[in-house]
C-alpha cells in the first residue's frame, strides 16, 4: 500500500511541476474546495472564456449535515481587473442536489459570481466563489454556497 502512495506522489508531483503544461484555461482540472459545502472541485474549458464547474462536496452547517453536488456553466471575464496577474471574474448559472442526514431531498438553482488566481507557471488556479441558491424542493429558501479553493489542471494527453 505505501508504494502504491509513493508511486502517486511521484507521478501527481511530476504532472504539477511539468513546464509543458502551463495554461489554465484548458482541459480538466480537479482539486478541493473548502467552506460551505467543503469538498472536490472540478473544471472543464470548453473555450477561451467559457467552463463547465462541479462540486461534490459535505455540509457541516445548519442542524442537519448533508451531501451537496452541483454543477455549473461559467463566464470568465479576464480584462476586468487590469492587473499583472491573471486574475478573471467568472459568473454564470447551475444547479444544485442536496440531501441531509433524514434522506431528504432539496433541489435548486444556483447563480456564481468568483474571482479565480491562474498561474502562468504552474498548471494550477486558485478561486474564491459565492453562490446564491434558489432552493425550490422541499421548500422554497435563500441559501448562499461560498468556498475558496485549488485545482491542478491535467495535460491534455491525460
Amino acid at each position: 500500500m505505501k508504494k502504491v502512495q509513493f508511486v502517486f506522489a511521484a507521478v501527481f508531483l511530476i504532472c504539477l511541476f511539468n513546464q509543458n503544461v502551463l495554461a489554465q484555461d484548458k482541459g480538466l482540472g480537479l482539486g478541493v474546495i473548502i467552506g460551505e459545502p467543503s469538498g472536490i472541485s472540478g473544471k472543464y474549458w470548453v473555450s477561451e472564456t467559457n467552463a463547465f464547474d462541479f462540486g461534490v462536496a459535505y455540509s457541516f452547517a445548519g442542524s442537519s449535515n448533508s451531501f451537496s453536488l452541483h454543477a455549473d456553466y461559467l463566464y470568465h471575464l479576464f480584462n476586468a481587473i487590469e492587473t499583472e496577474y491573471t486574475l478573471p471574474v467568472y459568473y454564470g448559472f447551475g444547479a444544485r442536489i442536496r440531501t441531509n442526514e433524514n434522506s431528504k431531498l432539496g433541489l435548486g438553482a444556483r447563480g456564481v459570481i468568483g474571482l479565480a488566481l491562474l498561474s502562468d507557471k504552474y498548471p494550477i488556479d486558485f478561486f474564491l466563489e459565492v453562490a446564491p441558491v434558489f432552493q425550490l424542493i422541499p421548500e422554497t429558501e435563500l441559501n448562499f454556497d461560498i468556498g475558496i479553493g485549488a485545482r491542478y489542471f491535467f495535460p491534455e494527453s491525460f
